[in-house]
C-alpha cells in the first residue's frame, strides 16, 4: 500500500498470482490496494475501511462477486465496484452489470483495458475534485424539459445510469427526445471529458458500414484513398451512441456484437484489431424484441446491449407537461425569430392538451413554429396550430383527417409519422365499425388478435 495515495482500491480473487498483478498496476498508478480471497473476508473491510474502487473475481470460495456486487449496493452505492469475469463468459458478464457492477474486465486482465477502466470508475469519486467532473442536468446544458412523475423517473433513471458503464437500450416513440436522454447519461457520467459520438444505423449504406464503424485501411476498397478512423475509434474513451439500432443488416450485427464483446475493432483490410474503450447506448422506436422473434435481430446481440432498458413515455403519458413544453418552445422560437413572445388562446391550449400528439415533443415544436409564422398579433389561435381534425386522444370517435396533400402532411410531420397516422386511422376506423369488439376487428384488418393489440400498444391506443 502506498502511503501517499489519495484513492484505495480493494481487490478481491482467490488467486494470489492475479492479485499480486492488480495490486503491482495499481500500485504503480499510485494508488493504494487492500486485498481480499473470500467474500467474507471483502465484506468486513467493506464494512471497516473507506474504498474508492471495488475489483472483484466472479468465482470465490465461498460464494461469488455477484454477492460482493449485492452487499455494496446495500450497504455503500455510490462504491464503483467492477467484475472479474472468465474470458468469453459474457453471460456473468451481463448479470454483473444487471446487478449494479460499474464495468467488466476479462481474463486475461489487459493491463491498458485495467488503467482505462480505474481511471473512469475513480471519475466517479466522492471526495475532492473528482466529483466535479460528473455535471447536473443544469451544468450539461441540456433540458430535459417536464415536472410530470413518468419524467422525474426518467430523470433518476438517467442520473443512475451515469454512474455505470453498462449498455442501455433507450426504447421510445419517434419524437421522445432519444438521443437529448443518451446525451444526458454521457454528459453526467465519468466519460464527459471525452467524445460522444452518434450515428443513425438506418441512415448509411449496408455496403459502407464496416467502413465507418470500424474504420479501414489504404488501398482496402475501391475509393479507398487514404487509411480512415471508424466511429469506435472516434469514441474511444468516450460514448457511442447507436440511433436506430434495429437498422442494422445481420452481417453487421454480428460483427456489432463481436466488438462490443471483445472491446476491439478490425479496420477494413487490416491485419490485425485496435483496442477500443467505449460505452455502447443504442435506441429505435421499433419493437426490437419482435425483431428477435421474426429473425431479423440477433437474440444475442439484444441481450448485450439491453443489459438496462430506460423506456421513455409518449407525450400522451404525460400530458401535464404539455403547458411547459409550450411555454418553452414559444419563448425559444419568439427569440430566434426576434418577435415579441405570443401567448396561446383557451381555445388554442385544451386543442393541443387534446391533440394524439403521434410525433410526439417534435411534432409539438413543429406545430408551434408553424403557428407562430401564422398567427397575426399576440396570440395564437386554435386555427394557427392547423391541427386540421386530427383525432383528439382524449375523445374515442372515428379518425377523419383531411390532408391539404401527402407531400405536404409528409413534408410537416417526416414519413414515419405519417405512416403512423395512417395506421391509426385504420385501427380506429376498424374499432368504430366494430363498436370497439378487437377481435371482430382483428379479423376485419385481416390481422391477429394478437397483431392488433401490439399495434394498440406500439401507437399508445390501448
Amino acid at each position: 500500500m502506498s502511503e501517499n495515495s489519495t484513492h484505495r482500491v480493494l481487490i478481491i480473487d482467490d488467486e494470489p498470482d492475479i492479485r499480486e498483478l492488480l495490486a503491482l498496476t495499481l500500485t504503480r498508478m499510485q494508488l493504494a490496494c487492500d486485498e481480499a480471497e473470500t467474500v467474507r473476508e471483502a465484506v468486513r473491510l467493506l464494512e471497516t475501511e473507506s474504498y474508492d474502487l471495488c475489483l472483484t473475481d466472479m468465482r470465490l470460495p465461498d460464494g461469488n462477486g455477484l454477492d460482493v456486487i449485492r452487499h455494496i449496493q446495500h450497504s455503500c452505492p455510490q462504491l464503483p465496484v467492477a467484475m472479474i469475469t472468465a474470458h468469453g463468459n459474457m453471460q456473468s458478464a451481463i448479470e454483473a452489470l444487471k446487478a449494479g457492477a460499474f464495468d467488466f474486465l476479462n481474463k486475461p486482465v489487459e493491463l491498458q483495458t485495467l488503467r482505462e477502466l480505474v481511471t473512469s470508475a475513480l471519475r466517479l469519486g466522492q471526495t475532492g475534485d473528482v466529483s466535479s467532473a460528473i455535471m447536473s442536468e443544469e451544468e450539461t446544458g441540456l433540458s430535459l424539459l417536464g415536472d410530470s412523475a413518468e419524467m422525474n423517473s426518467v430523470r433518476q433513471m438517467i442520473r443512475k445510469l451515469a454512474r455505470s458503464q453498462a449498455p442501455v437500450y433507450i426504447s421510445g416513440e419517434s419524437g421522445t427526445g432519444k438521443e437529448l436522454v443518451a446525451r444526458l447519461i454521457h454528459a453526467q457520467g465519468s466519460r464527459v471529458e471525452k467524445a460522444f459520438v452518434a450515428v443513425n444505423c438506418g441512415a448509411i449504406p449496408a455496403d459502407l458500414m464496416e467502413s465507418e464503424l470500424f474504420g479501414h485501411k489504404k488501398g482496402s476498397f475501391t475509393g479507398a484513398y487514404n487509411d480512415k478512423e471508424g466511429l469506435f475509434q472516434a469514441a474511444h474513451g468516450g460514448t457511442l451512441f447507436l440511433d436506430e439500432v434495429a437498422d442494422l443488416p445481420l452481417d453487421m450485427q454480428v460483427k456489432l456484437l463481436r466488438a462490443i464483446q471483445e472491446k476491439a475493432v478490425r479496420p477494413v483490410g487490416a491485419q490485425s484489431e485496435q483496442h477500443v474503450d467505449v460505452r455502447i447506448l443504442s435506441a429505435t422506436h421499433k419493437e426490437l424484441s419482435e425483431r428477435v422473434a421474426v429473425g431479423e435481430f440477433r437474440e444475442d446481440l439484444f441481450y448485450r446491449i439491453n443489459v438496462i432498458q430506460l423506456h421513455l413515455p409518449s407525450l400522451r403519458e404525460r400530458r401535464s407537461d404539455i403547458p411547459l413544453l409550450v411555454d418553452h418552445f414559444v419563448a425559444l422560437l419568439a427569440q430566434e425569430m426576434g418577435v415579441t413572445k405570443p401567448h396561446l388562446s383557451d381555445e388554442a391550449q385544451q386543442a393541443l392538451l387534446n391533440h394524439a400528439f403521434p410525433g410526439n415533443v417534435r411534432e409539438l415544436e413543429n406545430i408551434l413554429e408553424r403557428a407562430m409564422t401564422l398567427c397575426d398579433g399576440p396570440v395564437i389561435q386554435v386555427d394557427d396550430l392547423q391541427l386540421n381534425g386530427r383525432q383528439p386522444v382524449l375523445q374515442q370517435e372515428k379518425i377523419s383527417q383531411h390532408w391539404a396533400s401527402e407531400s405536404e402532411q409528409i413534408e410537416q410531420l417526416g414519413m414515419e409519422t405519417y405512416l403512423e397516422n395512417i395506421e391509426r386511422r385504420l385501427l380506429l376506423d376498424a374499432l368504430h365499425a366494430t363498436a370497439n369488439n378487437k377481435t371482430a376487428a382483428a379479423k376485419k384488418l385481416g390481422i391477429t388478435f394478437r397483431a392488433l393489440r401490439y399495434r394498440l400498444k406500439k401507437l399508445g391506443m390501448e
